[in-house]
């Protein structure tokens, strides 16, 4: 049996801008996509800390070092710049492994610059 777990979760990313006109995604930092084990395209999940919507869309990488959190398309309407998301993307685990299983994770803070980095454990995907 395989369990849908978390993967990969950014918490607090500050949005920096949105662009109703792009054609669709969320724009994450590059280096923040790495630090988490986020692929270009994957399916992610976000939460938005100061509205409540909730979202599901796909990231794209912005440049490196740019610390940008970029709304795109239609997910433009679902915040602003100012606001906090939750960025999170999951995985299909086996059960054997599903117990010791712990995601990778940061915390952004002003700048959306690197707070807090839990490491993942052995027998986790990176």
């Amino acid at each position: 049996m395989q369990v849908l777990l978390l993967k990969s979760k950014i918490h607090r990313a500050v949005v920096t801008a949105g662009n109703v006109d792009y054609e669709g995604s969320l724009g994450i930092d590059r280096d923040l996509m790495d630090r988490v084990g986020l692929f270009p395209y994957e399916k992610i999940l976000c939460g938005n800390l100061a509205n409540g919507e909730r979202f599901e869309t796909y990231a794209i990488p912005a440049p490196r070092g740019s610390r940008a959190i970029v709304l795109n398309g239609a997910t433009a309407h679902l915040g602003k710049p100012g606001d906090r998301l939750v960025i999170m993307s999951y995985t299909w685990v086996d059960e054997a492994l599903a117990r010791d299983w712990r995601p990778r994770v940061i915390v952004l803070g002003e700048g959306n610059q690197v707070l807090e980095q839990d490491e993942p454990r052995a027998g986790t995907t990176d």
